[in-house]
């Protein structure tokens, strides 16, 4: 299994975008997701083929956001980027099942962690769960967590190019 969770998030106004920044974030969000992706489907694809024509498996969880298909200010970068990965992990899926591999995403919306805590201040923390959240607080690393280990599992296994939404309600996906 393979889960792509690596990424940056800078903020910076449409205007302000360097392309120095913009190639970066394209590449920690997509490009690095494409590499994995790619280097770990070669190795469990070969592992399938050492089965003696047995069909492999393996799973692939590619993590996206909720700004991949809904707009914040600030974040055109990542947003496209984001939106590439949910693109790419469809087409991935549709590429890689006939290797037995499956490729999923998940989107997580708002999740509380240190590395939110450097970017916003603790204002912008409050009133979310109250006023946002459909499920009254805001999201934990366990939440991503659990569908992730969902989609890892054998449980999943008619489950290939979907996108998961983990926001509490605030961006349900279709």
């Amino acid at each position: 299994m393979l889960v792509n969770n690596a990424g940056t998030y800078p903020v910076s106004a449409l205007l302000e975008v360097s392309d120095a920044e913009w190639e970066q974030v394209v590449a920690a969000n997509l490009t690095g997701t494409h590499l994995c992706t790619q280097r770990a489907a070669r190795a469990m694809a070969a592992l399938s083929a050492q089965a003696e024509g047995e069909q492999g498996s393996g799973t692939i969880v590619n993590i996206s956001s909720i700004e991949a298909t809904s707009t914040a200010f600030a974040h055109s970068h990542y947003s496209a980027a984001k939106a590439g990965v949910e693109q790419y992990t469809r087409s991935a899926a549709l590429e890689l099942a006939g290797h037995g591999i499956r490729v999923n995403a998940v989107a997580p919306g708002l999740i509380y962690n240190d590395f939110l805590r450097k970017i916003y201040p603790d204002e912008f923390f409050e009133g979310y769960a109250e006023n946002r959240s459909l499920v009254g607080r805001v999201g934990q690393p366990r939440d991503v967590a659990n569908i992730v280990s969902f989609l890892v599992s054998d449980k999943a296994g008619y489950v290939n190019g979907e996108v998961y939404g983990v926001s509490g309600g605030v961006f349900p996906h279709a």
